[in-house]
């Protein structure tokens, strides 16, 4: 019987047969339909998506004219803090539009967090000038909303993690509920800051990181920057598949935020204005990549239809169906990438 190599959720290889990538994409498509109550790919759908795992060739792509537009978070830093390349960041901005051939990019500080940033904006704008100078293509400035750094001792309120296991809830939301004002104040500053020093955008990056109430001080965030800044920019990247309930009772516009999936989490993007929605599914290890990927693209295929804005599905590790590997592997990076594109209708990466 013939097998066919893929990949476990955690990048290790693997071999499977016909049958067994056929079983793993339907219990990926229905596992995604029944926790996000969401229609399941059609057997057209799961059968291309078939072919596209098992297509032969290390790297596969999308067809001709179905190609889209990429974005990045912290794009700057993969060369200098990540790769360790002694690069200026606004050179590293040059070196991905003219070597790397990249759509965007972000530029973002080392701690990529707001309320680190706000602390030395004054070194970051002219890195955002330099770039904005040189640069032919959109550049964004990035940062988390990252709520928990708002905790003492470092911050002003008090620790929720540490007063939810003492059952003191209602303080535990109330400082949540204060760490998002401060948030929400330091992001429409820095996005004040950079504007003036011509970011093209803002990305606010991993978005309900903290849970609920951390999704939403990126969504009164963006209505904040929208309206003082209309023609800026924002794009909205989502922290996982599905919202975690840290607080529980947190709404946007009569929606409750905690559980929501990605085709929900989008339309609150869109209310807030955000021009861009990065949409997350997570892997999991432990599962092959046929199932990881059905599932993915299963989420995603209902977020764009729902989505009236861009949907931008993030595709790092771990996430978008990309095993969780340092270094993802290229054979299904590829493949996740064409059928977030040509199943899902992402509309770019």
């Amino acid at each position: 019987m013939s097998e066919f190599f893929t990949r476990m959720g955690d990048g290790s290889g693997v071999y499977m047969t016909a049958e067994e990538i056929r079983e793993d994409i339907l219990k990926g498509v229905k596992d995604a339909a029944d926790r996000g109550k969401i229609p399941e790919l059609t057997q057209e759908e799961m059968d291309y998506l078939y072919k596209i795992i098992t297509m032969p060739g290390n790297i596969v792509g999308v067809e001709r004219g179905r190609e889209v537009v990429s974005t990045s978070d912290s794009g700057s830093c993969k060369m200098t803090y990540h790769a360790n390349i002694a690069m200026e960041r606004s050179m590293a901005v040059l070196v991905s539009e003219k070597v790397l051939g990249a759509d965007s990019v972000d530029i973002g500080n080392m701690d990529y967090s707001y309320k680190a940033v706000k602390q030395i904006i004054h070194n970051e704008t002219p890195v955002m000038e330099l770039a904005q100078l040189n640069a032919v293509m959109p550049v964004l400035y990035g940062s988390m909303p990252n709520l928990g750094l708002y905790t003492k001792p470092d911050g002003p309120v008090e620790n929720w993690s540490e007063l939810l296991p003492l059952a003191k809830i209602d303080e535990a939301r109330a400082a949540q509920e204060e760490a998002v004002e401060h948030a929400v104040r330091d992001i429409v500053f820095v996005a004040g800051e950079m504007y003036a020093a011509g970011a093209d955008g803002i990305n606010l990056d991993t978005c309900g990181a903290s849970g609920d109430a951390d999704f939403l001080a990126g969504l009164l965030a963006t209505e904040k920057i929208k309206e003082k800044y209309p023609d800026l920019g924002v794009e909205f990247g989502a922290a996982g598949e599905f919202v975690l309930g840290m607080h529980g009772k947190i709404e946007y516009d009569g929606a409750k935020i905690a559980g929501l999936y990605p085709h929900k989490q989008v339309k609150l993007a869109e209310k807030a204005g955000a021009n861009i929605f990065g949409a997350v599914v997570n892997t999991n290890t432990n599962m092959s990549f046929p199932w990881n990927i059905a599932r993915t693209v299963t989420f995603v295929k209902a977020c764009t239809a729902a989505a009236e804005i861009p949907v931008h599905v993030n595709v790092g590790m771990g996430v978008g169906g990309i095993p969780m590997s340092e270094i993802p592997p290229i054979d299904v990076v590829t493949r996740a990438d064409k059928a977030l594109i040509e199943i899902g209708k992402a509309d770019g990466l």
